[in-house]
């Protein structure tokens, strides 16, 4: 089984990485491509067995399976591309969530997939967020299931909870980084510690945090029970987050899907001139 690779920016690059690292593939089965060719030939610098392709229509004519990793924008026209060198036997798989797999299908006469991956997922950790199209076949299904479980918990979605849904999995790592980072900042600016040994009391808590989560030591109400006594330091910190958090993370939602639906009129409106 060959895998196609078309765009290698960070996305691209942490599944070609975490595929190989997951042992899903081998190096020999990966053919990629990038609009600078020069991204491309780095990866194969660390993998030589990887081929560089030079061209979008070279990659489907090596691969049945076909991840795209380009911008949002710019994927009916990479699709249109390669439309002519596509048969039933492809499969495509799109990472990006603001096309839908019928707005997929209708630009290509194979099987469709749509998965959105996590940074978490270059520590083969985390979810990925799978839709099938109608037309995809059960055995194309179980491939690509079984290509991501090798780096994390894929879980199947429906089309209404994309966004929510890819913001809790995939934007959620860069939203919580911010946060920590803010914490760490607040402490060193409150007090004497350095910010070398906040980050590594924070990051260590962290890390702390997932074990006991992942362990299902404790859930997350639970923990928070557990740490505070009534009366007691944390549960004065907490009043102040209850206060001063309020309403944050509900305008984080609106603002996502705000820009959301921005992208996905602009991609409407790509497939629809393709059309005509």
């Amino acid at each position: 089984m060959n895998i196609g690779f078309i765009g290698t920016g960070n996305m691209g690059t942490i599944l070609i990485e975490s595929f190989i690292n997951g042992n899903a593939v081998k190096p020999e089965q990966l053919f990629i491509t990038n609009r600078t060719l020069e991204k491309a030939y780095n990866i194969q610098k660390r993998y030589p067995d990887i081929h560089v392709m030079a061209t979008n229509e070279e990659v489907a004519k090596h691969a049945t399976i076909v991840f795209i990793c380009t911008k949002p924008l710019h994927v009916p026209a990479v699709l249109k591309q390669l439309r002519p060198h596509l048969t039933g036997h492809h499969c495509i798989v799109s990472i990006t969530s603001p096309i839908s797999v019928q707005q997929l299908e209708s630009l290509v006469p194979c099987h469709v997939v749509r998965v959105i991956p996590s940074i978490t997922n270059r520590a083969l950790a985390g979810s990925t967020l799978i839709t099938v199209s109608e037309r995809c076949t059960e055995a194309n299904r179980t491939t690509i299931e079984q290509l991501f479980r090798s780096i994390s918990r894929p879980i199947y979605i429906d089309e209404p909870i994309t966004r929510i849904a890819s913001d809790l999995t995939s934007c959620g790592p860069a939203f919580f980084s911010y946060l920590i980072q803010k914490f760490i900042d607040a402490a060193v600016q409150q007090t004497s510690i350095t910010k070398e040994q906040a980050t590594t009391l924070a990051t260590n808590m962290i890390i702390g945090l997932g074990a006991l989560l992942e362990q299902q030591l404790y859930t997350l109400p639970t923990l928070q029970e557990k740490v505070c006594v009534k009366g007691g330091i944390t549960g004065a910190g907490i009043d102040v987050l209850e206060k001063e958090v309020g309403d944050l993370f509900v305008h984080v939602f609106q603002k996502t899907h705000e820009k959301f639906y921005e992208e996905t009129e602009k991609v409407r409106q790509q497939i629809d001139n393709i059309r005509d």
